[in-house]
């Protein structure tokens, strides 16, 4: 599915003749992560409240997400390989919940 998501991006971008360099594209990203941000600490007062995803949080993280796609596409990367990669390094570097009940950690002291 990611697949065909790279390459839904990849046509949309060559339909909009959206191509940039790194540099920008990376500048665009950046600009789109601070609006983002800029979204969360407006709507929490500073973290004050909680966060609730409004009705344009998914149209947000979703310019985010094309922008990553682009870059990825403009770098040669495979999205879905290096989601998988982080992922799994992510997960074996999980530390384990310790068992319930007992006395863990002194168990066998």
């Amino acid at each position: 599915m990611s697949s065909d998501l790279s390459q839904i991006v990849a046509e949309s971008a060559d339909t909009a003749e959206l191509h940039a360099p790194v540099p920008t594209l990376l500048l665009e990203l950046q600009t789109l992560l601070g609006t983002l941000t800029a979204t969360v600490a407006a709507e929490t007062n500073r973290g004050r409240s909680p966060f609730r995803p409004g009705p344009d949080w998914a149209a947000r993280l979703g310019e985010l997400a094309y922008g990553v796609y682009l870059l990825a596409d403009q770098t040669s990367v495979d999205v879905t390989s290096a989601v998988t990669a982080t992922a799994h390094a992510v997960s074996s570097s999980a530390r384990p919940t310790p068992p319930v009940g007992g006395d863990w950690p002194f168990e066998g002291r």
